[in-house]
């Protein structure tokens, strides 16, 4: 069987050309990320608590290194 995903721009995405363009999709117990720009360059797929973990993380700054 065959899952057809329904991809949605996330809210946090930025507008217009050039900027950060995220989409998810809810698919049954997993939530896919992908790059709205290069959809069929993979996606990145996480259980439900996990994405939440995931999301807060980036909240919270920790998805950006520190400089050196």
């Amino acid at each position: 069987m065959i899952h057809q995903d329904n991809w949605r721009k996330s809210s946090y995405s930025g507008s217009g050309d050039g900027n950060a363009c995220v989409e998810i999709a809810a698919r049954p117990a997993r939530i896919a990320i992908r790059d709205s720009k290069h959809p069929s360059a993979g996606i990145l797929v996480f259980p439900p608590e996990a994405f939440v973990s995931f999301v807060a993380a980036l909240r919270d700054g920790q998805g950006h290194p520190e400089p050196s």
